[in-house]
């Protein structure tokens, strides 16, 4: 009879090794996040750059947090990826995350219905 615990642990993320990985992010996230405002304020107060808007073919750094989630993703799925495949998990997270923000920026009132009705049919 072979245990779980023995049979392939050196290759699997335990549970409470990816729950630490994902507390960690969660933790860290806020600080990085609050770190790359701090960065950006000190960078525009220094030098004012034009605005210059790139294509979008030309690819843009992810931001701290979407590095922060890769890094959870590559803990997590590292072995099952090949490069190309974290490149583009990494460019969805951070796609996710400017969605994110573009959907938090806008402001509910309280009277704004949902967008469903709800029935007891």
């Amino acid at each position: 009879m072979v245990s779980k615990k023995g049979s392939s642990s050196s290759t699997r993320t335990s549970r409470r090794r990816f729950t630490k990985a994902v507390a960690t992010t969660i933790v860290a996230a806020p600080l990085a996040s609050g770190l790359a405002k701090a960065q950006k304020v000190t960078e525009t107060k220094e030098t004012p750059a034009p605005p210059n808007p790139q294509p979008a073919a030309q690819a843009q750094k992810p931001s701290p947090l979407a590095e922060a989630y890769a890094e959870v993703a590559r803990a997590r799925f590292g072995d099952r990826l090949t490069p190309e495949q974290f490149e583009q998990v990494k460019k969805d997270l951070e796609a996710n995350l400017q969605a994110a923000e573009r959907l938090s920026a806008v402001k509910l009132r309280n009277e704004d219905e949902p967008d469903f009705v709800f029935s007891t049919d």
